[in-house]
């Protein structure tokens, strides 16, 4: 006896396998079948309607459509958390540059009140010396040489912030000279008395937190020249674990709402907490009527003292 089947749903033609009475399939998918076997004798008369059997396969949890449709589901939260991601990565880079030109604009800012306007400021004060009336030429001509000198300043440091302010105010490790040069500029009041002191031995210093402590400094001098309206200015600059610099004067302080906000189109105060704040140093400023103002700043050693390489000898 000689068998011929066909699995509808899978197969397209009719099978030979002789005379095996077995079928084997490895490969059907989840769906509906109809097995269907027919025979021959001997004389190979075929028995056409044969055997049938219906029967049905279940899909596996990975083959039915509510996997399917949370693969697509999932396949479409994954591009937009990328779309996301992307688009927030493309948010903080714009947000860092608008930051780094804001703070390159706020520091220009800074830069240009602390040196530029001061400069043409000390200059008007000079010019005003030298239109009251006077018949004096000697003294005329020493006004006109500050103004010029002063002049020339105010054309050097506006070069210099014009090109982005990219050299340091200090060069070399001499913040005590040029602080007490601001001191020496010719604009303290005659009246003023300077004393300026340096405690502890010098140490190398970071170039950059220099150049905003010679400002802060320059800032809080001019300040006490300006406005205080005192006898005695005290500059103290200090060398220990920290960097100590103390600005005190005995005038007539400052009002308290100023001393907190500034003064309305003055940068002054705010310039030197925004330099105190960038370099990680402390700022503090007491003022009263009594006692005149005290402006210290304390920078941490870790901060502005440069470490110096240790030299290790060899034996020869």
């Amino acid at each position: 006896m000689r068998f011929r089947y066909k699995l509808e749903g899978r197969d397209t033609s009719w099978q030979e396998p002789g005379t095996r009475r077995q079928a084997s399939y490895s490969d059907l998918r989840p769906g509906n079948y109809k097995f269907r076997v027919i025979a021959s004798n001997n004389d190979g008369v075929r028995n056409e309607a044969g055997a049938s059997l219906d029967f049905s396969i279940a899909p596996t949890w990975y083959q039915t459509n509510w996997f399917r449709i949370l693969c697509i589901v999932f396949g479409v939260f994954i591009v937009w958390v990328i779309y996301r991601l992307r688009v927030r990565q493309i948010a903080k880079s714009i947000g860092a540059r608008f930051d780094e030109r804001l703070a390159e604009r706020t520091r220009m800012a800074r830069d240009l009140h602390d040196t530029f306007l001061q400069t043409i400021q000390g200059s008007k004060l000079v010019a005003d010396d030298a239109l009251e009336p006077s018949t004096d030429p000697v003294r005329m001509r020493r006004a006109m040489e500050q103004l010029s000198l002063w002049l020339g300043r105010a054309m050097q440091e506006g070069r210099a912030a014009l090109n982005s302010l990219r050299t340091a105010t200090t060069q070399g490790n001499d913040l005590a000279d040029t602080l007490r040069s601001v001191t020496e500029d010719g604009l303290i009041p005659s009246p003023m008395t300077v004393t300026f002191s340096v405690i502890g031995d010098a140490k190398e210093i970071h170039p950059i937190v220099r150049d905003e402590v010679h400002r802060i400094g320059y800032e809080a001098i001019r300040n006490a020249c300006t406005h205080s309206g005192a006898s005695r200015l005290e500059v103290e600059l200090g060398y220990a674990d920290d960097l100590v610099l103390r600005v005190s004067d005995d005038g007539t302080g400052i009002d308290s709402a100023i001393a907190d906000k500034g003064r309305i189109g003055h940068l002054g105060l705010q310039g030197m907490r925004e330099r105190a704040a960038r370099i990680g140093a402390k700022l503090t400023l007491r003022s009263s009527t009594s006692t005149g103002t005290e402006i210290k700043l304390v920078v941490p050693g870790d901060i502005i003292f440069r470490k110096m390489p240790v030299r290790r000898s060899h034996p020869r």
